[in-house]
């Protein structure tokens, strides 16, 4: 019996593709050594033969690559056609108000049924869940949180989290340490969150203090904190090394949000922001939906040397699910109805 080498480190910088199949362009690209994953978008996605054909080319093309998604439910799931509709998560909230044990067993279930119908399609994780707190006055945010209140988002996104990972995939907290009370999006806009340090600490960090045993990944917010620094979180030594690293005790992966983004800006152009991401302790920076801008990321880590980091294999899948096992598995067909009959399918 041959063993199979041992997969290097990933790179540090996740991109994204530009249609169904990859490009002669994108076969080149992804295999720089300082590339390290792919995200796909719904524009990558057409049916379920295809996307899982679409990931094997990427397996194909450099094995070391980590795949990732956005499946979080609701508004934000890229796969939809053939794939279960997953609710917004504030369904498991209105349910909790009711009954805590039923809402977290279902929140569980949801959390696994994402994460198996993700591995069999190829990939490794979804960046999934928001710990956000839903303070009522972000759009962004809405209905992809758990709830309002700590101990509600800390139970729900547990119990969603421990589904993930019995299903045999990564989970990642986000936006740390919290975008809920913000109305701006970091997407189009630079979020300044003006609320005393004490105030977050004891409301919007509590999930991801609580949730840190089950968090293999962070992914922290776009938003400016001005009361504890004057850089966006993911920017922050404050918050990433201080806070997460120190006070939190996370050991996990920090990905950086998307340093496209508007909210990103604020460290200057795409080599700065690399700088600051990468400098404030992110593990791996995530540049999307802007090629020149992803090339100009790719150039400067190649100058920067960025060594890989040992931390990112940790998100590699646990498990490979075959679509037509999980399919015809009874706990398949029990989660997949009790989410159908949960309504909201967004």
């Amino acid at each position: 019996m041959t063993n199979k080498p041992a997969l290097v480190d990933p790179g540090v910088l996740m991109l994204d593709l530009a249609g169904l199949e990859l490009t002669q362009d994108e076969h080149a690209l992804l295999r720089d050594p300082q590339v390290g994953g792919v995200i796909l978008f719904a524009r990558n996605v057409a049916s379920v033969p295809q996307v899982q054909a679409l990931n094997a080319a990427i397996r194909a093309c450099n094995p070391a690559l980590l795949i990732a998604v956005d499946q979080e439910g609701g508004r934000v799931q890229r796969l939809r056609d053939g794939y279960t509709r997953l609710p917004p998560m504030r369904v498991f909230a209105a349910q909790w108000e009711r009954d805590h044990e039923l809402a977290e067993d279902r929140a569980h279930e949801c959390g696994w049924l994402m994460a198996a119908e993700m591995l069999s399609a190829g990939f490794d994780f979804s960046f999934a869940p928001v710990l956000d707190l839903d303070a009522g006055v972000s759009a962004v945010i809405g209905d992809r949180a758990f709830g309002r209140e700590p101990e509600q988002v800390t139970a729900l996104a547990g119990a969603f989290m421990r589904g993930m990972r019995e299903a045999g995939m990564a989970t990642t907290g986000k936006h740390f340490p919290g975008h809920g009370s913000v109305s701006a999006d970091s997407h189009t806009d630079i979020p300044v969150d003006s609320r005393p340090l004490a105030l977050i600490r004891e409301q919007d960090l509590r999930p991801f203090a609580a949730c840190a045993p089950y968090m293999d990944a962070v992914m922290p917010a776009h938003v400016i904190y001005e009361q504890a620094d004057s850089r966006c979180a993911g920017f922050s030594p404050f918050w990433l090394q201080a806070v997460l690293r120190g006070e939190l005790g996370f050991e996990g992966v920090i990905f950086s949000d998307d340093l496209a983004m508007a909210g990103a800006a604020t460290a200057g152009g795409i080599e700065a922001r690399v700088d600051a991401a990468l400098d404030a302790g992110c593990d791996m920076v995530l540049v999307c939906n802007d090629r020149d801008m992803a090339l100009a990321a790719l150039a400067h880590l190649h100058a920067r040397q960025q060594p890989a980091s040992p931390r990112l294999s940790r998100m590699r899948r646990r498990d490979n699910p075959a679509r037509e096992t999980l399919l015809a598995s009874a706990r398949w067909t029990r989660a997949r109805a009790m989410i159908d009959a949960l309504g909201g399918k967004g």
